[in-house]
């Protein structure tokens, strides 16, 4: 076996997983944000239990649209609040954060957990060795009464990674890089694990961006294992990381895929770094090393969205707020932002976008017509700078 099925086997109870067996998972945390967790509570008051499976295990964090942008959003927030205090789980809001970078900070899984969120982006987990599966509201329901999830063990495919990346270079670019090569249906139903000596040039908070994306490419388990290589994986891909340069997806696809120099030039209205994917505290020191001393063009909005309030307060700690002000760009409350579409930063048909998000596609931002291309904070800092989607410069 190798470790995604070692684990699965041990929230199973069973002695052995292999992939297409139908198991049932004892689960570590079960969590929902604002636009799925109000479905997800109706279904679980349809079934009628008393309780959920462990208050301390269960959270619900408001991030999508905080402050809420219509009437039905607050209600959604109501819905949370009630919720909470009738069944004592855990309620975050009031811009505390983006679901997936809270459960980093105050309910991180230990390697090996299972953990069940009704977000596709659940994966990000596994940037810190747990096991995490996106799930939909009435699959969420269930968890929370009865603390398991049923699923189906899937084929792993492996990427062995050696060598050290280039300084420009970023877990952004590593998993952009990898949907050049899969695209979005390779790996559907099947799990992505990264292993090699090259795994330790990436810090967790790097991993964490990969594993986030990992379903862009459709992989159901996203994780980073060990500098050992997994026996009993369906493939194995070797990677040199010293031979990759700065990646970015065009419109419309996560996996539409080139390197940044040869779309280089293109003029941008908009530039956004934050959300899951990159509003980590490292993701906003790229911003602040560029930014300093520095303007932003005249002709781009500027948006940088912390994932927590914890990234916030360190980011005000070590200036680089104050940094970003300063170079003509807005810092926002934490939270989703511009991501999900449904407030702040929306974008009009006359506007292109470089944001660090993980979709580009049509609407995503707003405006069905606006170009979005997806990079690393790296990238689109330099681009903020320059008014053009630009190579970031390789020093450190």
């Amino acid at each position: 076996m190798n470790c995604i099925e070692r684990y699965l086997a041990q929230a199973a109870g069973v002695a052995e997983a292999r992939p297409g067996q139908d198991l049932s998972c004892r689960v570590s945390y079960v969590a929902a944000h604002d636009v799925t967790a109000p479905i997800a509570i109706n279904m679980f008051r349809q079934i009628g239990v008393k309780k959920v499976f462990d208050p301390d295990r269960v959270i619900l964090i408001v991030d999508h649209i905080y402050p809420a942008a219509s009437e039905k959003a607050r209600n959604s927030v109501w819905a949370m609040d009630d919720f909470a205090r009738e069944f004592g789980v855990h309620l975050y809001q009031r811009g505390e954060g983006v679901i997936h970078q809270l459960m980093y900070e105050k309910h991180r899984a230990k390697p090996g957990e299972l953990v069940v969120i009704a977000d596709s982006h659940t994966g990000t987990c596994g940037g810190y060795g747990a096991i995490g599966v996106g799930v939909g509201s009435t699959e969420l329901a269930a968890a929370m009464a009865t603390g398991k999830l049923d699923l189906e063990v899937p084929e792993v495919v492996q990427i062995h990674l050696s060598g050290k990346r280039p300084a420009n270079v970023f877990g952004k670019d590593l998993i952009l890089y990898l949907g050049s090569l899969f695209g979005t249906d390779y790996l559907v139903d099947r799990a992505l694990l990264f292993t090699g000596p090259g795994i330790a040039d990436f810090p967790v908070e790097e991993r964490m961006t990969v594993c986030n994306m990992g379903i862009e490419l459709g992989a159901m388990i996203t994780l980073f294992g060990t500098e050992e290589k997994e026996p009993d994986t369906v493939e194995t891909r070797e990677l040199d990381l010293s031979a990759m340069e700065p990646q970015i997806a065009r419109p419309f696809s996560p996996a539409n895929v080139v390197p940044v120099k040869e779309v280089a030039g293109t003029k941008v209205t908009q530039v956004v770094v934050g959300s899951c994917t990159n509003g980590r505290l490292n993701d906003m020191e790229q911003v602040a090393k560029a930014f300093r001393g520095k303007h932003v063009h005249p002709d781009v909005n500027t948006l940088i969205v912390p994932a927590s309030r914890e990234v916030l307060d360190q980011m005000e700690e070590r200036g680089w707020c104050k940094i970003i002000r300063d170079a003509g760009a807005t810092v926002l409350n934490p939270g989703c932002g511009p991501c999900f579409g449904a407030h702040e930063g929306l974008t009009s048909e006359r506007d292109v976008v470089v944001s660090t998000t993980n979709r580009n596609f049509p609407g995503r931002m707003g405006s069905m017509k606006a170009n979005i291309y997806l990079a690393s904070p790296a990238t689109a800092a330099a681009t903020a700078l320059a008014g053009v989607i630009t190579v970031p410069e390789k020093e450190d």
